[in-house]
This record gives C-alpha cells, sequence and structure tokens, in this order.
C-alpha cells in the first residue's frame, strides 16, 4: 500500500499540490481578491479549508469514488456507466445525459491546456521574488520548460514516472516545512478552522465576497483527478496518500500563508514564496517548477487516455496511439493531442504572461465538469445503486451547492480569459457530436447499400465463384450484413478467396475486456468465417492479435498469405440528411484526416487493398 501509495502522490496529486503557489494569492489581489485585513484572511482561509473538506474529502473520497466502471473513473467512464445501450430510459433523458457527460469530457480539454501553463509560470515567478532582474526572463524560460515537457512525451513516461512520487513526496514535506514557523509565531490563525469566519466573510462582501469564490475554487483544482485515475491506484491508495500527506501539507501550507498576511499584509503579492527566505527562495523555485511539471504531466497524460476513450466509443476520429511501455498498457503517446497541448500552453503563457491572468481562465473548464459529475452520480445513485429520490437528491443538491455556486462566481471572468476553456470546450463538443452522428449516418448509408449475411452466403452457395488460394479479411461494421467492400469486390473480380473472414472489432462500455473473452469465431460454411472482437474503451485494438487468437478456435490464417481489404469512403455533403451542411463538411475534413484504419488496427501496410466509394451524406 505504501508505495501504491506514494506512486498516487505523483499522478493523482500533482494538480492539487501545486495550488498553493497562486490559489491564497488570488484571493488577495485585485481585481476580485479583497484587502489582506486579518478578518478577509481568516475568512478566506475558513473558505479554503471548508472547500476543501466537502468537495474533495466528502465529495470525491467519500462518494464519487464508489461510482466506478469496473474500476476505473472519470467522465466518460462514469457517462459509459449512466447510459449504457440496454438502458430502457426515455431517449431524451440518455440524450441530454449523453450531451452532458460529452461536454464535461471536452471542458477537461481545455483544463488539460490551461493546467501546464498557469502551474509552470506560477512556479518560475518565484524568480520575480528573488530579484526584480530576472522578470522579464520569466517568460522565456516557462516556454522553454513547457516545450521541452512536450518534446520528451513520445519517449514515454515510465522513466519519468517512477520519480513522480517521490518528486511530489519531496514537495509536500517542503511545503508543510515551509508554513509550520508561521503558524508557530501565530497560533491565532488555526481559529479560521471555524466555519464562523467564512459566514462573516460573506456577511461582510455581500456579493463581492461571491465572486472571491472564483478564485478559492483553484485551492480544489484537480479534485476531479482523484475520480479519473481511481483505475490505476484504486480507492484505499487515493485515500490513503490524501489523508497521510496530501491533506495535513496543503492544509499547513495555506495556514502558513494566512498566518504571513496577518504578520505582514504586504506579503500578499506572493505570500506562498513570502515563506521562504534568501537561498532557500531559490531552492523553493526549482522544487516548484519540478512539481509543476509533475502535474503538467499528469494532465496530458489524462488527456491522451481520454482521446482514446473518446476514439474508442465513437466521438473521436481515429488518432495515431503509440504504446511507450511493453508492460504498462495505460502508458500511451498521442502525437496529434500532444502537438495541440504544447501549442495551446505556450500561446497561452504568451497571450497572458502572469499566473494571475491566466486563473481568471482557469476556474470555469474546473467547475464546469464538477458539476456535471455531480449531475451524472445523481443518475448512478438512483439507476445503479437504487437510492431514495430524496436522499440521493439531498446528497447531489449540496455538491450542486458548492459547484454551482463555484462556476457562477467564475462566470464573472469571462471576459478576463474565462472564454477560453468554454472555447476550447464547446470547439471539442462539437466535434465529438459531429463525429458520432456522422459515423450514425454513414452507417446507415453503408447498411442501406448492403445485404443481409443470409442472402449473399446463399447467393455464393449457389454460383459456386472461382476461389482463389489465401485468406481475406473484410472489417465489418455490422456483423449481421454483407460488408459493402466485399460486396464491390465481388462484383467486379467475380471470385472469392478460399478462406474469407468477416471481422467485426467492436467496443464495450466497459473499461477492459479480457483477453481470454475477446475473440469469438463463428464458422459460416462456404469457407467464410464470422470473427467479432470484443475491446473496452481503455483499449487499443490490434487486429494481428485477433487473428493469433483466432488459431484456438479452429481459424488458422498464413501472415504472407493474408489480404486485408478496406473501403475508403469520399463523402458528398448535400441538403437534409439529419445533419446541417457545414457539420457535415466538418465531418467530411475530420474523416479525410483521421488516422487510417491500417494503421490504427495494426495492419500490414504491404497486405492492404482499398476500395473507393462515394456517398452521399
Amino acid at each position: 500500500m505504501y508505495k501504491l501509495g506514494l506512486a498516487a502522490l505523483g499522478v493523482v496529486y500533482g494538480d492539487i499540490g501545486t495550488s498553493p503557489l497562486y490559489a491564497l494569492k488570488e484571493c488577495v489581489t485585485p481585481p476580485h481578491g479583497v484587502e489582506p485585513t486579518p478578518e478577509n484572511v481568516l475568512g478566506l482561509l475558513s473558505l479554503i479549508f471548508w472547500s476543501i473538506t466537502l468537495v474533495v474529502v466528502l465529495k470525491y473520497l467519500v462518494f464519487v469514488l464508489h461510482a466506478d466502471n469496473q474500476g476505473e473513473g472519470g467522465v466518460l467512464a462514469l457517462l459509459a456507466l449512466v447510459v449504457p445501450p440496454e438502458d430502457g430510459s426515455p431517449s431524451k433523458r440518455r440524450g441530454f445525459l449523453l450531451l452532458l457527460g460529452l461536454f464535461g469530457a471536452a471542458l477537461l480539454y481545455g483544463d488539460g491546456m490551461i493546467t501546464p501553463a498557469i502551474s509552470v509560470l506560477s512556479a518560475v515567478e518565484g524568480l520575480e521574488v528573488a530579484t526584480t532582474s530576472l522578470k522579464a526572463f520569466v517568460v522565456p524560460i516557462t516556454c522553454g520548460i513547457l516545450i521541452a515537457l512536450f518534446l520528451v512525451q513520445r519517449r514515454g513516461t515510465a522513466g519519468i514516472g517512477a520519480v513522480f512520487g517521490p518528486v511530489t513526496l519531496v514537495w509536500f514535506g517542503a511545503i508543510a516545512l515551509a508554513g509550520i514557523p508561521q503558524i508557530v509565531e501565530r497560533p491565532d490563525v488555526l481559529v479560521a478552522l471555524s466555519p464562523v469566519h467564512a459566514v462573516r466573510f460573506f456577511a461582510q462582501h455581500g456579493w463581492h465576497g461571491f465572486l472571491v469564490l472564483g478564485s478559492v475554487v483553484l485551492c480544489v483544482t484537480g479534485g476531479e483527478a482523484l475520480y479519473a485515475d481511481m483505475g490505476h491506484f484504486g480507492r484505499r491508495a487515493i485515500r490513503y496518500a490524501w489523508y497521510a500527506i496530501v491533506f495535513p501539507a496543503l492544509l499547513i501550507n495555506y495556514f502558513g500563508q494566512g498566518a504571513l498576511l496577518l504578520d505582514n499584509p504586504a506579503a500578499a503579492k506572493n505570500p506562498f514564496y513570502g515563506l521562504v527566505h534568501g537561498g532557500s527562495l531559490y531552492a523553493m523555485v526549482m522544487i516548484a517548477t519540478v512539481a509543476a511539471v509533475v502535474a503538467s504531466q499528469a494532465l496530458i497524460s489524462g488527456a491522451y487516455s481520454l482521446t482514446r476513450q473518446a476514439v474508442q466509443l465513437g466521438y473521436s476520429p481515429r488518432v495515431s496511439i503509440v504504446h511507450t511501455s511493453g508492460t504498462t498498457e495505460g502508458q500511451i503517446y498521442v502525437p496529434e493531442i500532444n502537438n495541440l497541448l504544447m501549442v495551446s500552453c505556450v500561446a497561452l503563457v504568451l497571450a497572458f504572461h502572469e499566473s494571475s491572468a491566466l486563473a481568471a481562465a482557469y476556474g470555469i473548464a474546473v467547475t464546469g465538469t464538477m458539476a456535471i459529475t455531480s449531475v451524472l452520480f445523481y443518475v448512478v445513485a438512483r439507476s445503479r445503486w437504487g437510492w431514495r429520490k430524496w436522499q440521493a437528491a439531498a446528497l447531489v443538491a449540496m455538491f450542486l451547492t458548492f459547484d454551482l455556486s463555484f462556476l457562477g462566481a467564475n462566470v464573472a471572468k469571462i471576459t478576463q480569459g474565462g472564454w477560453v476553456p468554454i472555447a476550447v470546450g464547446v470547439g471539442m463538443f462539437t466535434i465529438m457530436t459531429t463525429w458520432k452522428r456522422g459515423r450514425a449516418l454513414l452507417g446507415e448509408r453503408l447498411r442501406a447499400a448492403s445485404l443481409p449475411l443470409d442472402a449473399f452466403l446463399a447467393d455464393v452457395a449457389l454460383s459456386k465463384p472461382y476461389r482463389v488460394k489465401g485468406t481475406a479479411v473484410f472489417l465489418n461494421a455490422n456483423p449481421a450484413g454483407t460488408p459493402v467492400v466485399l460486396l464491390h469486390h465481388f462484383k467486379h473480380n467475380k471470385v472469392l478467396h478460399e478462406q474469407v473472414i468477416l471481422l467485426s472489432v467492436l467496443t464495450d462500455r466497459v473499461p477492459e475486456v479480457p483477453a481470454a473473452e475477446r475473440v469469438k469465431v463463428r464458422d459460416l460454411g462456404y469457407g467464410f468465417w464470422q470473427v467479432s472482437a470484443h475491446y473496452g474503451f481503455m483499449q487499443t485494438p490490434s487486429v494481428p492479435e485477433i487473428l493469433r487468437q483466432c488459431a484456438k478456435s479452429g481459424l488458422k490464417t498464413k501472415e504472407n498469405d493474408t489480404s486485408f481489404y478496406l473501403g475508403r469512403e469520399t463523402l458528398l455533403a448535400t441538403p437534409g440528411g439529419g445533419l446541417a451542411r457545414w457539420r457535415k463538411k466538418l465531418f467530411g475534413f475530420l474523416s479525410r484526416n483521421a488516422r487510417p484504419a491500417t494503421a490504427f488496427f495494426g495492419l500490414p501496410p504491404n497486405r492492404v487493398v482499398e476500395m473507393g466509394a462515394q456517398i452521399e451524406l
């Protein structure tokens, strides 16, 4: 448990662990912060303590972590659990939940763009505290670190990941040690543990006090990572690391910063680095920068996993998925997403220049996803666990009170940068929904042009076409129909191979399908075989691997004597058809730029035959 908890430190808690770099600072600096008076400092500390306790501890650690999809967490895993195909719920309700879950997933891409930028930038800004002569180098250094971080992704995270836990452990130790002396000097700061000070803060500041929640929420950013990374470490390790190390270290540092502000309000410019002095300041900058890189790595890896899930569930075009570890399936690298994140992160740093400006863009993505998770959790509690309506509603209402309050406070920051994650979320949401709907329409067109499999086999039995040596594999999205590519091949070439395999690669709404249960083989007669391969949304299919497993069921193939037939559709956008013309053009663009099936399914390029067809949408 110790080793697993240590590993969870680096992956799960990197984001929330670096929040002390900027959270309290944003609460006491303009334009949304308040003056660092003793009353305000105690009120803010009370808000931070109870936000962490109620959101992270109560919501996620106590309740949400139990809503797992065969051990996996995250918004897409939760979505697959909430609306499975066999769910008998009304179509409108299922449609709403699907759209809600997809938008939550889309917002995570915005989070993945902002987190590396704000974490590294806020860490490097410590140089400004050490000496003003280095201020001009903060942005270039930050951009250099981010570019280097993304360039090493292709080498895999196995080596880096081995030091994630120890590095993060050093970080939590450092921030706790930095906060203790200040608390010892001003132990009266601990009265902020009482919620009375939070209530007084709202009573004194009214509407402006509500808007300050947009900065307070920065202390719980990364809370969603506890749920998303549950499949890697399990509930027990995540809770162990939180209660033993993370929670105490965070509270000590936040209250240490608060104690500093009680003695020296001028430290509000950067209370985190105000806790250390002299040579220790440069050491803290180095530790903070490394911790920020670790936090960024967790979000980057999360974006890779989210993309693979989206591809497998049919919400994203095929992308390049490179496995960087021969032993750990979850370690992947997605070049397209990596390049997108790198350009976006550097652009955000160059556009905003300061972590305070970026903080305005940060909250909406986080709070939006948190609120969506609460709604989906309600459905799980009712439909899966059999909770009574009032029980589920009362609990989720409390969750949403915090989530929507945080979200509402961040709405005021839309013009200061909050539009960035919204724009990213809307863009990704549009792509995912367009791809899903476009594939459904394309499937309808292909099924209309197809022929029932029984009818085709009956025709083969009557006509007895010439059979050439070897094996032909036809990918078939509809197991009950005949692949259109097979029909075209038979129509034009008038021959069939001795052995014909109709292969359907299907994605189940579960994280993983065991290898022993993955492949099903059925002998159709006349040299035809039907193969169904089932994968989870956390897995990447491989056709050569599928064919090797078929040998156990009596279907044997020779690699050098097997040809793979694929269809390449040219899509023509036409009026009508259930999809707006601009979305049809977007779908066509995505389809043309999707990763070829040859590479995605691991097919040998020199054994692939492609047959084109024009299809009107």
